[in-house]
């Protein structure tokens, strides 16, 4: 966060400093539900790769099937002061499957390959839909950085 003189960002520079933050930040905590079996909270390691997020876990996750039953989703960036939440639509993608771009630059970014492991993992696409970023009160009217997968000015 880049404080301002009255302690309160405007959208382009919030939406600058989410920008940071997901494509330098390794943890996220994902928010899944099934119709079922109600909500379910996991951290995992996640890419920006400039329009989506990309996560990986194990195909047999509660993860993964409640995204099979329910594809929205809510991502959070672990700050409770300076808060990023990401609304979208999960997709999954088999290991094996993935688009090689986004399994290579997850490679890099973390040293691990899924798809050469020997237990099935599957990877998830957040395409983000809403956009909230605020850091305290002072930031609370005005979160709303994307609104309907378009950046706010």
């Amino acid at each position: 966060m880049h404080a301002t003189e009255n302690g309160r960002r405007d959208t382009a520079e919030r939406r600058r400093d989410t920008l940071e933050r997901l494509g330098s930040e390794r943890d996220v905590w994902v928010s899944t539900s099934h119709p079922e079996h109600g909500p379910h909270q996991v951290a995992l390691w996640f890419l920006w790769d400039g329009r989506a997020v990309w996560m990986c876990t194990g195909a047999n996750s509660a993860t993964v099937r409640n995204v099979r039953a329910e594809p929205r989703v809510r991502l959070a960036l672990p700050d409770a002061r300076d808060v990023v939440l990401v609304q979208g639509e999960a997709t999954y993608c088999p290991a094996p499957e993935v688009p090689e771009e986004a399994a290579d630059a997850f490679v890099a970014k973390f040293g691990w390959d899924p798809r050469r492991e020997e237990a099935p993992y599957v990877y998830l696409r957040v395409t983000p839909r809403t956009v909230r970023a605020w850091c305290g009160v002072p930031e609370l009217r005005g979160r709303v950085v994307m609104r309907d997968g378009a950046w706010l000015e």
